[in-house]
């Protein structure tokens, strides 16, 4: 469902997106930019043209009429709710709207419609779907994805998106109608011209991004399902080309999994790159017009957490490529993690940023990645602004993997988020919980980040403790008034193990058995959020200090790892936390029913050898209360119908 705020009678133009927002970590300084270029000066004349606002993906608009005084106030102008546009309810819209000329474009719904609304009144348009069958029913990449591109040479205006069952469409931008000259009837199928054999229908490649459009050339990427337990060591390789905006027909190709014969063919052992699939651009792409770069964050190749059968470093898996925008071939890249074996894919869209280090005016490329690192480089030659060492790393012990001797580590800027786990990150809560972390966490490995995963074991290890990702999808965005980038980043603690999957299920010698454990644990059936299990918080006061120190020249700038509630001041550096362990006693004095929950609650904050903040533990003691509740009614043989609460919320639906 799309909302839109406004103050008053008049529409709220949005300006400054990301700037003060609670999803907001990290800010870093980058240093201080030049004039900004075209491609990093943000959003222009109130519009909202491309996903990320331009094709540098700094998501800035000089807007200012929504501010920190008047957030507030703001109050919804219209809603459009997208329930019809499917089968089914859609239940995690992801889409960035775009915003030309007064008219709102979007993908949205189950079946991933194209929509076009009023900006002003949010009255429809017109709107395009496509029913795909069988194939969009088999798509590993469905609901409504993440939106769409826009394009126009000054008299044809056309939007253009990749359905889920991986085609893409052009639509003229006034009437919504697929432009015939464009493809087959405004359609060109994905999995044909693609360098490799597929199946229509089943072939497992798809994409939730949206294209990435510049200079007339469309530029697509790749997705597949979720890498942590595939099917077969062999699947579609992520590809990725250039399309004429015009006629459809594709310009270049680049191989993500080099061929025989071409560069970084040789970090591939055994002819491993015959069979390998994945490692594909599902992150969106930036573009800088003027160099003529396309930026592209490659994904890890087949096999999130074993890579045995593709022994080597494995180009251009994780890592960053620029290739030509006219002809796709690759002026550089860098290799941010060597055979990955922790689902460290790129995540976002590099931001393209213009700095001056130590005098010298630099067109500089950021890249937020899962590992809480900020990687920065020149974008014209990918060679690092400041420093990033290859440092020795452990090497793991599972049957037949490979390992890299050593992982890239940026000097500068320091991570933004926690890396690898250590007995300091466990929580402290009370001298007891304290004392029960240390002996929980004996059954686990810890250690810095790069600790591989281990051979899960009923006596130990169970797995390897992991900090989880840092950034995601979302990715950042880049101020160039104040040359501060804000990156999105969360912090969370996973295990991760492998064992040997059952018979006929994969023929991967080993598979994780861990679940999505920083979305799964809080989150039900169907993937919606359970409110009596919160998920983990995005630190503990516990486990880090507060970071407000005003640091420059690619350092840190602040870090608010305390979830609070709105208004509610941070604690100080060196504040007492005031002992709440004898609100509700852990031993004898608690009454019988709520032992069992204590034990269950308990045993769930130690999972990961990882606590929560105060608050998120008031909220998993009040799930376990009204859970016991429950369970007594049960016993009894009574049937709760409705408490006060459901009454409410009755009265206010039927109202409503």
């Amino acid at each position: 469902m799309f909302c839109v705020a406004r103050r008053k009678a008049s529409l709220f133009s949005v300006g400054r997106p990301f700037r003060g927002a609670a999803t907001i970590a990290a800010a870093c300084v980058i240093a201080c930019a030049v004039a900004p270029l075209v491609g990093q000066s943000g959003a222009a004349n109130g519009e909202w043209r491309s996903y990320g606002g331009d094709l540098g993906h700094t998501r800035y608009s000089p807007l200012d009429q929504i501010n920190a005084t008047n957030f507030g106030k703001l109050e919804v102008a219209w809603r459009f709710k997208t329930d019809s546009l499917g089968p089914r309810p859609e239940y995690q819209f992801e889409s960035t709207p775009l915003m030309i000329k007064g008219v709102l474009y979007s993908t949205a719904g189950s079946r991933r419609a194209v929509v076009a609304l009023d900006a002003g009144t949010g009255e429809l348009l017109w709107m395009h779907s496509e029913n795909e069958g069988a194939r969009g029913a088999a798509a590993p990449r469905q609901l409504s994805g993440r939106g769409l591109a826009y394009w126009s040479d000054g008299r044809e205006e056309r939007i253009l998106y990749v359905t889920p069952g991986y085609r893409l469409i052009a639509l003229d931008a006034k009437t919504g109608a697929p432009v015939a000259t464009f493809g087959k009837n405004g359609v060109v199928d994905l999995k044909l011209d693609d360098d490799q054999a597929m199946d229509l229908i089943t072939g497992e490649i798809g994409l939730h991004s949206t294209p990435t459009v510049a200079k007339d050339v469309v530029i697509v990427g790749a997705a597949h399902r979720t890498g942590a337990n595939p099917k077969s060591r062999r699947n579609e390789k992520g590809y990725v080309r250039g399309f004429d905006v015009r006629t459809g027909k594709r310009l270049w190709i680049f191989h993500t999994i080099p061929q025989a014969g071409e560069f970084g063919n040789d970090t591939w052992e055994k002819d491993s790159w015959a069979y390998t699939g994945n490692t594909g651009v599902w992150a969106q792409i930036s573009v800088d017009e003027e160099l003529g770069l396309v930026y592209l964050p490659v994904e890890m190749p087949t096999g999130d957490y074993y890579g045995g059968h593709r022994p080597g470093n494995g180009l251009f898996g994780e890592s960053l490529v620029a290739v030509d925008l006219q002809t796709g071939k690759r002026r550089w890249h860098y290799q941010l993690v060597h055979h990955g074996i922790w689902d460290h894919d790129i995540p976002c869209a590099a931001i393209l940023v213009n700095i001056t280090v130590n005098g010298r005016a630099i067109k500089a490329v950021a890249q937020p990645t899962k590992q809480g690192w900020l990687y920065v480089f020149n974008r014209e030659t990918g060679e690092p602004i400041w420093p990033i060492e290859e440092r020795p790393v452990a090497k793991g012990d599972v049957p037949g993997e490979w390992y890299a001797p050593t992982q890239p580590f940026p000097t500068k800027p320091p991570a933004y988020e926690r890396q690898g786990v250590s007995v300091d990150d466990l929580i402290d809560f009370t001298p007891e919980l304290r004392a029960e972390a240390l002996k929980v966490v004996q059954r686990y490995r810890i250690g810095p980040i790069f600790t591989p995963p281990v051979v899960s074991k009923i006596d130990g290890p169970l797995a390897t403790m992991t900090a989880g990702f840092a950034t995601n999808w979302p990715g950042g965005s880049y101020d160039p008034e104040t040359h501060i980038a804000y990156i999105y980043s969360q912090s969370s603690a996973s295990p991760l193990g492998v064992v040997p999957p059952p018979d006929n299920m994969s023929d991967m010698n080993f598979r994780t058995h861990r679940r999505d454990a920083w979305r799964g644990r809080a989150r039900g059936r169907r993937g919606r959020r359970r409110p009596d299990r919160p998920g983990p918080s995005v630190a503990e006061a516990a486990v880090l200090p507060h970071q407000r120190d005003r640091l420059e020249q690619g350092r840190y700038l602040v870090a608010d790892r305390q979830r609070r509630h709105p208004g509610q001041r941070p604690e100080p550096p060196g504040a007492e936390r005031p002992d709440h362990s004898a609100d509700r006693p852990l031993g004898p004095d608690r009454p019988a029913r709520d032992q069992d929950a204590a034990d269950r609650r308990r045993g769930r904050c130690l999972h990961d050898a990882f606590g929560t903040t105060r608050r998120d533990a008031a909220r998993l003691r009040q799930g376990e209360r009204q859970r016991g509740r429950r369970r007594l009614h049960a016993r009894a043989g009574e049937r709760v119908t409705h408490d006060l609460h459901a009454q409410r919320q009755a009265v206010h639906r039927h109202r409503s």
